[in-house]
């Protein structure tokens, strides 16, 4: 990845974790967030979660002055949480933000070496494949298909990245100001890939930690067929045009050369 100048100093993080009935999940989460990052401040953002984790974030919140929510007014995609997140930490003054799952399978013990890493780097993300990455109590297929998606990923977009849909990522808040968030559109989990790809693009440094993700032990996985068919379309529409793109500037070379 491109070195850019020396980075400013990380000293206020805001781990988002974005909800929909997670009401068993949360108070788990933020106590392992708030025991292993204690600096940090934790930002819980509920799209009116029928089962009650609003409220449950509610009392967190009051308990903890580290703790705060964002209540949204219904399940608009996960994308969309996290930019609700971003310009909220963006308007804060944090100078990090980090994203995380509620459900416990990205782990906050794996919080401090990537938050490590973000002070030289623009875009921290934690990878199930680099070398010491690791997943736990995934089901070969499901293995498959992420480890599939990547690398198919990799390929089509050129992009240098082992685990471009990671949800487990650190980004510099001057990262989240270079690379165009009212452009962004994606939704759904494709939301991940559609921020990676902008950050090399930009030129930044991104950097990928190995973490162990550990599948959820309470409630449902949002992850589908449709979300997985969805993420590959507009990948691949990405790519075609990435690739259109190569060939236009080729071409625009060689006849130049013959101009010559």
């Amino acid at each position: 990845m491109p070195e850019t100048a020396a980075r400013p100093p990380i000293e206020r993080v805001a781990v988002l974790i974005p909800t929909y009935n997670e009401r068993e999940n949360l108070p788990r989460i933020v106590a392992r967030v708030r025991e292993s990052v204690p600096e940090a401040d934790v930002v819980v953002l509920d799209d009116n979660s029928p089962d009650g984790t609003g409220e449950v974030a509610d009392e967190l919140a009051a308990a903890d002055p580290q703790v705060s929510v964002i209540h949204r007014q219904g399940k608009e995609g996960l994308g969309a949480a996290y930019l609700a997140g971003f310009r909220w930490a963006l308007d804060a003054g944090y100078e990090a933000v980090v994203e995380m799952d509620a459900d416990g399978s990205h782990r906050p013990e794996d919080l401090p070496a990537m938050l490590a890493a973000a002070q030289d780097a623009d875009l921290v993300i934690g990878s199930r494949y680099v070398r010491g990455g690791e997943i736990v109590n995934w089901p070969l297929s499901r293995k498959a298909i992420s480890m599939g998606g990547n690398l198919y990923i990799r390929a089509i977009l050129g992009m240098p990245v082992n685990d471009a849909t990671a949800g487990y990522r650190v980004y510099r808040t001057d990262t989240l100001r270079q690379i165009g968030l009212d452009e962004v559109e994606s939704a759904g989990y494709v939301f991940q890939t559609d921020l990676t790809v902008r950050t090399v693009r930009a030129g930044l440094r991104v950097v990928e930690v190995p973490i162990t993700f550990v599948e959820r032990e309470i409630g449902e996985s949002k992850m589908n067929g449709d979300v997985v068919k969805e993420s590959m379309r507009r990948i691949t529409g990405w790519g075609v045009a990435h690739r259109r793109r190569q060939a236009e500037r080729l071409l625009g070379r060689e006849r130049r050369w013959h101009a010559l």
